[in-house]
């Protein structure tokens, strides 16, 4: 009993550090995920020693459940009658910005580093997507146009499963050497495929149920929610397709249509991901080594830089090309691409799937995400006030 009580008050206590370092992190304009992580660190092994944590699995199926939360809850927040006029230009900086990102980062890494080209366009592939919690967060804190909001946010959901498929595709091409091009469009037209369905089908068998259910009590619509989170993302998970993009599409489905106490329900699932954002980054800096990344220091400098200035800014280029984002709103774009725990949940992949050199990939993408993080997230705002982009900018 004693022991249980213990648990208890450490996750009390977790979570009471997280928030405060939430508000922390607003009043000095960096973003949360930094500070979580850096708790992580403070309180693991390597640290105070507090938590002794090293299991890649278990932190594999804390981000796992954690970007299920954080990807509906944007979903549902996002309403696909917002999304509508900005799919195209969203679509191409998740499909093309993100290939075109990892392809970037892969040769320049296969250049600088001794790594094979297979090995550099994986960890090109880790670093590739943009954060969905990240982003969400910076749209909460700096006024933009609804249009430009709207098209970062969009990405930041549909980024994801293109960036999971890349490496899940790495990782195969690693491990069987037979693995050919065939096998990489099947995978990915399955995958694709598979989530669109599920996402879609249950997207649309909830919004008939709580259509129905209006005079159900709000907390029975509250997990009436939660489960069909649970169920877009197990369903199309199980039969081999991509849950990501199926909770995601979910989420969208019902943040589009009036339901029974939707402001509840938001609510509801904005504190679920506020608190999955946060027992994320803290299980994923407990699983970093601050003794390690002395050895990775270099490395991760520099693929942090060519990401943010030169992958990122090329890929939002080719994306955006012909669309009716103005200059300065390309600019903003190329440079609010925040790295968070999508990458750092990504690089746990191939040292589950004992890939040679994952451990070094890991603390890699650990090092150069935290810098890229910390570079744009305090200076996006005083970016999009200086390009006259900020609502109320002069």
């Amino acid at each position: 009993m004693t022991h249980d009580a213990r648990l208890v008050l450490v996750a009390g206590a977790l979570l009471a550090a997280g928030a405060a370092a939430s508000l922390i992190a607003a009043r000095l304009r960096l973003p949360a995920l930094v500070l979580f992580l850096g708790l992580g660190m403070a309180i693991g092994t390597d640290g105070l020693g507090w938590i002794d944590f090293a299991d890649y699995s278990r932190a594999r199926l804390i981000g796992t459940i954690a970007l299920v939360l954080i990807l509906f809850e944007g979903g549902l927040a996002a309403e696909f009658r917002e999304i509508r006029p900005v799919l195209r230009p969203s679509l191409l900086l998740a499909v093309v910005g993100t290939v075109v990102t990892a392809a970037i980062a892969g040769l320049v890494a296969w250049r600088l580093f001794d790594f094979s080209l297979e090995e550099s366009i994986l960890l090109g592939a880790i670093l590739s997507p943009t954060d969905g919690a990240a982003v969400f967060a910076l749209l909460r804190a700096t006024r933009l146009p609804q249009r430009l909001g709207r098209t970062l946010e969009a990405e930041a959901g549909f980024n994801d499963p293109v960036a999971v498929l890349l490496v899940l595709t790495m990782i195969n091409v690693i491990k069987g050497p037979g693995y050919g091009a065939g096998d990489v469009a099947l995978f990915l037209l399955r995958e694709v495929g598979i989530g669109i369905a599920v996402g879609c089908t249950i997207g649309m068998v909830a919004v008939f149920v709580f259509r129905r259910l209006g005079d159900a009590p709000p907390a029975l619509l509250l997990v009436g929610s939660f489960a069909s989170a649970a169920l877009s993302y197990g369903a199309a998970a199980v039969a081999e397709g991509s849950g990501f993009l199926a909770v995601y599409l979910t989420g969208l489905a019902l943040g589009g249509v009036h339901l029974p106490a939707k402001p509840a329900i938001r609510a509801f699932h904005e504190g679920l991901a506020s608190v999955a954002e946060m027992g994320m980054f803290l299980a994923l800096g407990l699983l970093v080594f601050p003794s390690q990344l002395g050895d990775v220091f270099v490395k991760g400098t520099l693929l942090a830089l060519v990401v943010v200035l030169l992958a990122r800014p090329v890929s939002v280029a080719l994306a955006t090309a012909g669309s009716e984002l103005t200059r300065p709103e390309r600019i903003l774009v190329g440079w609010a691409g925040l790295r968070g725990a999508v990458p750092v949940v990504l690089a746990t992949f191939p040292v589950i799937d004992a890939i040679p050199r994952s451990l070094e990939f890991f603390n890699i993408v650990f090092f150069a995400v935290l810098l890229s993080t910390t570079i744009q997230g305090t200076t996006i705002e005083p970016l999009a006030r200086r390009l006259r982009i900020a609502v109320g900018s002069a």
